[in-house]
Formats: C-alpha cells, sequence, structure tokens
C-alpha cells in the first residue's frame, strides 16, 4: 500500500495534492527506480517458527487492518465489512458490517469498534457481534479506535482526537492542534494509559492528553521539521508510541527517535533514525525498523547502538515486536523474519500468504499475531 499525504489547508487543492503526491511511498521512497529491495538469502536458523493457527477475514488493501487482541480473544476486520471474532484460533462469529471499513479493531472485554472512509465509528457487541451504536467522526478513520476507561477514543483522518461514551456513543470531548499542509496518513491509534492519552502528530509531535475531558497535559517534539519544500519538511509521528514503565518513545518519519519521560514529557534521548513503521521496547533496548529497512537496537537507557540488521534494505518492514529474546518483524512479501535480541542475527524465517504486512506484529500468549494485506490472520509459535 502506498501511503498518501493529506492537505490539511485549502480544501479546493485537496484532489490535485492528493494525486500530485500518490505515488510517493513512505514505507520505499525508491520504489520506481534506484536501489531495489534485497533479495533473502539463507540463514542458519537456531529457532523454528511454526503456524499454530491461520483464518482469513478477507483483503485489507489499500488500507491498513489491525487486529485486537483481548486476552486469548482475537477481532478482526476486513475492507469489505467483515468482523469476526476468534478465541483461541476457533471461529466464533462473523458478521458484515454494511459499510465499507478503512481501519483496524479497538477493543476491551465488552465491545469492539470500527472505522469507515466516511468518517463513520461502529461499536459491535463482543459477544456476538450485534451493533451497538454509530457515531460520525469529522473525516475518515484509518487508525483502530482506542477502546478504554469507558471510552472509545477515535483518530480521525484530519488528526482530530474525539472520545466517544462506551455505552452509547456520545461524544464526551475533541482535541485537535494546528498541523502542516501536508501530512502522512496515519494508521496508528492513540495510546491510553489510566488517564493519559498518548498520539504522535503531524510536525514530530509527541502529545499526552486527559482522557477525561480532552485537555492537554504535554507536548514533545520527537523531531523538527527541516528543509526547503513542504515534503521535505514532512516530520510526522506516523506509528504507535510504546511506553516501558516511566518512559515513553515515539519516532518520525523524515526525522528521529527520541525517548520522552511519561509524566513530565522531558527528553530523555534522541537518535537520528527515522522510521515511518515504529519501534518497541523490551527490558534492555529498543527497537526500530528504519526506513531503509534496517532493525536497530539501541540501549534503552542512553539511546547508545547496540546492533544493525541491515539484511532486508527496502524490504518495507512493520516495527519490530520483541518477545522472547527474539526481535521479530514481518515484510512486504509476508515474510517474518526473527532477529536474536543480543546480535541482530537471524535466528528463523516464515512465510505467510505472500501479500505484504503493513500492520504491528502482536503478542497473543505465548505466540505472535499478525495480519496481512491479503486477509490472512496468522498465530506463529516460535521455539
Amino acid at each position: 500500500m502506498r501511503r498518501m499525504f493529506v492537505a490539511t489547508v485549502l480544501p479546493a487543492l485537496l484532489p490535485a495534492l492528493l494525486a500530485g503526491c500518490s505515488s510517493f511511498d513512505a514505507l520505499n521512497p525508491f520504489a520506481s527506480s534506484g536501489p531495489k529491495m534485497a533479495e533473502l538469502q539463507p540463514i542458519q536458523a537456531t529457532a523454528q517458527a511454526r503456524v499454530v493457527w491461520r483464518d482469513d477475514v478477507g483483503k485489507g488493501k489499500p488500507f491498513t487492518f489491525v487486529p485486537a487482541v483481548v486476552g486469548s480473544t482475537v477481532y478482526a476486520a476486513a475492507r469489505d465489512g467483515t468482523v469476526a471474532r476468534f478465541d483461541d484460533g476457533r471461529p466464533v462469529w462473523r458478521i458484515k458490517a454494511e459499510k465499507q471499513l478503512s481501519g483496524g479493531v479497538g477493543a476491551d472485554q465488552r465491545l469492539l469498534a470500527v472505522g469507515t472512509v466516511k468518517g463513520e465509528v461502529l461499536a459491535f457487541d463482543a459477544a456476538d457481534g450485534k451493533l451497538l451504536w454509530e457515531a460520525k467522526a469529522s473525516s475518515e478513520v484509518l487508525a483502530p479506535p482506542a477502546v478504554a476507561g469507558g471510552l472509545v477514543i477515535v483518530r480521525s483522518g484530519d488528526h482530530r482526537l474525539t472520545a466517544y461514551g462506551a455505552v452509547d456513543g456520545s461524544r464526551k470531548w475533541i482535541y485537535q492542534r494546528p498541523t502542516p499542509p501536508l501530512s502522512v496518513r496515519v494508521m496508528a491509534a492513540p495510546v491510553v494509559v489510566d488517564k493519559y492519552v498518548f498520539v504522535g502528530f503531524p510536525g514530530g509531535k509527541l502529545i499526552a492528553v486527559n482522557a477525561d475531558n480532552g485537555a492537554p497535559l504535554w507536548e514533545g517534539t520527537v523531531a523538527l521539521p527541516k528543509g526547503a519544500t513542504e515534503l521535505d519538511r514532512i516530520a510526522d509521528v506516523s506509528s504507535l508510541p510504546v511506553i516501558d514503565g516511566q518512559m515513553i518513545c515515539a519516532v518520525a518519519f523524515q526525522g528521529r527517535t527520541s525517548c520522552f519521560d511519561l509524566g513530565t514529557g522531558n527528553l530523555m534521548w534522541g537518535r537520528d533514525i527515522s522510521s515511518s513503521a515504529g519501534l518497541s521496547i523490551d527490558s534492555r533496548y529498543v527497537y526500530v525498523s528504519d526506513d531503509q529497512g534496517a532493525v536497530h537496537a539501541l540501549d534503552k537507557a542512553t539511546g547508545s547502538s547496540i546492533w544493525k540488521q541491515d539484511q532486508l534494505f527496502l524490504r518495507q518492514l512493520t516495527s519490530p515486536l520483541a518477545s522472547d529474546g527474539l526481535v521479530a518483524v514481518a515484510d512486504v512479501e509476508g515474510v517474518v523474519h526473527l532477529l536474536n535480541r543480543d546480535d541482530g542475527s537471524f535466528a528463523a524465517r516464515l512465510s505467510t500468504d505472500d501479500s505484504p504486512v503493513r500492520a504491528p506484529l502482536q503478542k497473543l500468549g505465548n505466540e505472535l499475531l499478525l495480519q496481512t494485506q491479503g486477509g490472512g490472520i496468522y498465530a506463529i509459535g516460535v521455539q
């Protein structure tokens, strides 16, 4: 899928701006000419990856559909309106919303929510898939809603945050801030922790707002826009921020990787590593998939480099997922790569359905969960 840019001013010029930038692929800036992505070379496996279970929910292209994990339950959706629930890999229910969906699923124990390209927010009963309510956002909904604390918090394509009551869909608050003329279309959900809502914005900003009323709490600068043109100056936080204890980290496309104090927003450290895919944290390191297809491990306390795996050049990687001494990433050909945490060497490799993996990999108990653009849902076990 090609990530397009959204004009946030001059509405009359929107079609032209979209058309003019539609050939730019934030995941692979050299797609049309220049360097080609790396061919996969044989590896000496030190671990074994296998498919524990799989199913199909329908194609996602051109959107990125992110499944939701609640305990051992997985909720997934597709562009054609399919929404499905799986418990331990067993299909529980499958419904067809009467609308074209455009983003992933947000869920808790009681309800799940999805969005549409027309800005509709649909909430369903987690037990049986019955439609509970429908609300209207200010523009298209590409990111999974965040469901927590009795709220459904939606990020719309115009970068507004809107909170709805989980019971009836009534609007509780809206947060918006000025955005630059051009910005990357964002598929990353807000992150809710206690009474904080964290979300990345255009212009390289990481924002914390109060979940009760949407009031801003602090603003951190992940990266500063720079360059002569509006295209050069795009420095958007387009992936999920990640949290570990009192640290929150985020990365900006055409920008930097930065970590902040969770409570105050004070910068702890920053590195000049750009990514539209994202990052993850474990007990020792911060892992980043950069825009060239390299995976970096950085010291969590200082940001200093530990290792770099650069043999996946331009393979349009997902954000890394650290689990049990390994780091997993997936690529544009649906291949899952497992790296050793200590040195970044290849430990195992597994192919799925040959379609791109855009959504971040997630933990599902002791397994890894992913959804491909082709609609495949995979739970992968590693030994």
